[in-house]
C-alpha cells in the first residue's frame, strides 16, 4: 500500500485564544489537518500545530521522500523524513509537518489491520481516561464562571494557564488560584500552567520556587512551564526544591531534544505535543525514555480533535498515563468529530476502540473550518 498523495488543510474561523502576548484571532491559522491518501483507497488524518502555509511548504520539500513509500510503515517512513532533512529545518516546521504525516500513517495502519492504534503500539492498559479541561486564566469572577460551566459538563480535572498569571502580581496569582480551588472543590484535580514559553517570559527560579510553594498550599497537582523553555539548569533546581511536581516539554521536538532534560531530572511530568514532536512514533519513544528516567508521560494537547484522538490512543498504551488534555470550548476539538465527545458519569472519556485513531470527522464541520469541500471529499471517498 503506497502513499499516493498528502494534502494540508488549515483550520480557520474559530481559532481559540492561546494566551499569547500577541493574541490569536479567530481567522488566524495555527492548526493544520493533514490527509494522507494511498493507492489502495485508504486515507488517514493527522494534525499539525503549525500554520498551513508553512505545512504546504514543508510538504513540497518532503514530497520526493514520501511519495510512493509504504503507508503501512509509519515509524520507518517518518524516520526517513527526519534523517533526510537535518539541513532544512530539524526540529522546526519540517518536524511539525512530519508529526501530522506520522499520525495519519498510524491511522491508515490501524484501518488496514482493523485495530485501534493503541493496540498496535503494544496493547491497551485502559479503555477510558480522565480528561482535564484546559482553560486560560482570567480575573477570578470570569474564571470561576468558566470552571463551573465545565464542571457542570462533567469534568473533574482542570488546568488553567497563561493570562495574567505571573505577569501582574503575586497577590493576583494567589487570588486566581484561591478562587479556582473554591470553585471546583477539593475533590477535583487542579493544575497550573504559567506559560513560560510566552514571548520574553521574565520570571526566574526564585519566582518559580516561591509560586510553587503557594500552589502546593492549595493542593495544585502540578506546576507547568514555570520557567523559560531553555532554562534547563533552573528547571533542575526547581524540580529538586519545589513541593509539587514540575511539568514541561511542550515546545521540544524529536526524542533527541528530550534526552538531556530527562537525564538531568528537569521534569516530574513530561509533556510532548503529538502534533509537534514528530507524531505518535516520536512521542512513544519520549514516553519510553520518561519511564526510564522516572518521569510521568502526560501529553500536551492544546490542539485539535485529531490530536486528542492520538493522545487517547497513546494514553491507552502506557500504564502511567491516566490524564489527557482537553481544550475547554474549542470548536476544533468539540465540533470536528462526528457525534462529538462524551464524558461518562465519572468524568472519564472513552478511548475509541474502532480501527486507526477511532474517530470520524464531521463533513460539515470540516467544510466550515477548512473553507471548502476538499478535505471532506478526500476522507469520504477513501
Amino acid at each position: 500500500m503506497k502513499i499516493q498523495q498528502i494534502r494540508a488543510f488549515g483550520l480557520r474561523g474559530a481559532t481559540p485564544e492561546g494566551g499569547w502576548s500577541n493574541e490569536l484571532r479567530p481567522d488566524d491559522c495555527v492548526h493544520t489537518l493533514v490527509i494522507v491518501r494511498t493507492d489502495a483507497g485508504l486515507a488517514g488524518v493527522g494534525s499539525v500545530f503549525t500554520s498551513d502555509h508553512l505545512v504546504h511548504a514543508a510538504l513540497r520539500t518532503l514530497e520526493p521522500l514520501y511519495r510512493g513509500e509504504n503507508a503501512l510503515e509509519p515509524e520507518r517512513v517518518c524516520e526517513k523524513l527526519h534523517q533526510h532533512t537535518f539541513w532544512q529545518g530539524r526540529g522546526g516546521t519540517l518536524t511539525h509537518a512530519i508529526s501530522g504525516i506520522d499520525i495519519a500513517l498510524w491511522d491508515i495502519l490501524g484501518k488496514a489491520t482493523g485495530q485501534p492504534v493503541g493496540r498496535l503500539l503494544g496493547g491497551r492498559y485502559r479503555e477510558r481516561v480522565r480528561p482535564y479541561a484546559s482553560v486560560l486564566m482570567r480575573e477570578p469572577p470570569e474564571l470561576v464562571e468558566e470552571l463551573l460551566g465545565l464542571k457542570a459538563r462533567g469534568f473533574r480535572a482542570f488546568k488553567m494557564g497563561w493570562g495574567p498569571f505571573g505577569r501582574v502580581s503575586d497577590a493576583l496569582d494567589e487570588a486566581i488560584v484561591r478562587a479556582a480551588r473554591d470553585a471546583v472543590g477539593d475533590d477535583c484535580a487542579l493544575m497550573v500552567d504559567a506559560g513560560g514559553s510566552d514571548a520574553h517570559w521574565g520570571n526566574r527560579y526564585k519566582w518559580a520556587l516561591r509560586t510553587a510553594e503557594m500552589l502546593a498550599s492549595y493542593g495544585v497537582a502540578w506546576f507547568e512551564e514555570p520557567l523559560h523553555p531553555d532554562a534547563l539548569d533552573e528547571y533542575v533546581l526547581l524540580r529538586r526544591s519545589a513541593p509539587l511536581p514540575i511539568a514541561g516539554g511542550e515546545v521540544l521536538t524529536r526524542r533527541q531534544a528530550f534526552l538531556p532534560w530527562l537525564r538531568a531530572g528537569a521534569f516530574d511530568i513530561v509533556q510532548p505535543d503529538v502534533t509537534k514532536v514528530g507524531g505518535i512514533s516520536e512521542e512513544r519513544r519520549v514516553a519510553y525514555m520518561a519511564e526510564e528516567y522516572g518521569a510521568r508521560f502526560i501529553p500536551h494537547g492544546w490542539n485539535t480533535a485529531v490530536g486528542l484522538a492520538a493522545d487517547l490512543q497513546l494514553a491507552s498504551a502506557f500504564a502511567d498515563t491516566d490524564l489527557v488534555e482537553y481544550i475547554g470550548g474549542s470548536p476544533y476539538v468539540d465540533d470536528l468529530p462526528a457525534g462529538g465527545w462524551s464524558l461518562d458519569a465519572d468524568g472519564m472519556l472513552a478511548i475509541p476502540a474502532k480501527p486507526g485513531l477511532g474517530i470520524t470527522l464531521d463533513p460539515e464541520a470540516l467544510r466550515r473550518h477548512t473553507g471548502g469541500d476538499d478535505a471532506a471529499a478526500l476522507l469520504r471517498d477513501a
